[in-house]
Order: structure tokens, then C-alpha cells, then sequence
């Protein structure tokens, strides 16, 4: 289980963040993410490992004007 902004996801087994992601139909190049309470860089998506338990907080970039 990870908590994503507040609501909790099943993990069945360690998974890239690219990859949850992607699963989850959320565009990486359009988002910031917080792992943990550490901001993830987005060159690092595809090495860093989301375990049970991790707690992730993303934002979505909205444009506007």
C-alpha cells in the first residue's frame, strides 16, 4: 500500500515511479513529485523505486492567464 496525495493505492511489489505513473494515466512530463517529503527530479523517475508504505504527493502544472 503507498498513500498518493492523501488516498491510499495497493503496490504489489516495488515498481519505478515512471512506471506507477504511467499506470496510473498520469503524464510525467506534466507533474511534480514529492517522494517521501523529497522532491523527485524528473530525470530520476525512471531509477527511483516506489516501495509499500512510500508516500507520494504530486502536482499537477496547470496553465492559464
Amino acid at each position: 500500500m503507498i498513500k498518493v496525495n492523501g488516498n491510499e493505492f495497493e503496490l504489489n511489489a516495488p515498481l519505478a515511479l515512471s512506471i506507477w505513473l504511467i499506470e496510473n494515466r498520469i503524464d510525467p512530463l506534466k507533474v511534480a513529485v514529492e517522494l517521501n517529503g523529497e522532491i523527485v527530479k524528473r530525470a530520476n523517475y525512471a531509477e527511483t523505486q516506489i516501495n509499500h508504505n512510500d508516500t507520494l504527493e504530486i502536482v499537477t502544472f496547470m496553465g492559464g492567464g
